[in-house]
């Protein structure tokens, strides 16, 4: 299960992050996870919940947006957002398509306690 991995460098980022701000602790967490990228947001919360407990982010709340799949359709041309993991266009069912977003995991937002 690599969303362990994934929880531990987000850890690190966390302390690097509260330690460079002269926090004392993290309140919020947002992280922002693209359908395609790899990362079951439930084991991601698990383990956030499992590894947080000796760290900074100890009372903080793990806030997880997902991302929907956007698609350019290089034969109709239409960029389209999808809820599911396809590169087919919704609108003319071509797979000539493009992903331009919904493939990352991104910490978008760290609510600090000063």
């Amino acid at each position: 299960m690599h969303e362990y991995s994934i929880v531990m460098a987000l850890m690190e980022q966390c302390e690097a992050l509260a330690l460079e701000h002269q926090a004392t602790g993290i309140e919020e967490v947002v992280l922002k996870i693209g359908i395609l990228s790899g990362v079951e947001p439930a084991l991601l919360s698990q383990a956030f919940e499992t590894f947080k407990l000796e760290t900074v982010c100890h009372n903080a709340k793990l806030m997880i947006n997902i991302q929907p799949l956007v698609l350019q359709c290089r034969d109709c041309k239409t960029q389209s957002e999808v809820n599911e993991r396809t590169v087919i266009c919704p609108e003319c069912g071509g797979n000539n398509t493009l992903v331009i977003d919904g493939e990352d995991m991104m910490l978008m937002q760290l609510v600090l306690d000063t």
